[in-house]
């Protein structure tokens, strides 16, 4: 039996990295930005950018919103704080629609 933080921590945490990092690079941000404000390597957002990571995880309906919402915030805020909020949410949002 998996754990619902274990489950999120293998498959959903790469997804929202994956689409947080989709969605900044689609509203002009650079990969290093992404990698700054994600706190991630280059290299892990080029990955999560080409499907290497992440893109395996059914999502919920409202997820896009929060993705979107989320990766607004992130870039407006350049908050560490905020985005472990914010991620928190939208996995709180893709687990409780399953």
């Amino acid at each position: 039996m998996k754990l619902p933080c274990e489950e999120a921590l293998w498959y959903v945490l790469p997804q929202i990295r994956a689409d947080i990092a989709r969605e900044l690079t689609r509203s002009g941000s650079t990969q290093k930005e992404v990698a700054e404000l994600l706190g991630l390597t280059p290299s892990a957002v080029s990955q999560y950018l080409h499907k290497k990571r992440g893109g395996k995880y059914k999502t919920a309906p409202g997820y896009k919103a929060c993705i979107k919402k989320a990766a607004k915030e992130i870039k407006e805020t350049k908050s560490q704080d905020a985005m472990s909020r914010l991620i928190c949410r939208c996995c709180k949002e893709t687990r409780s629609k399953q």
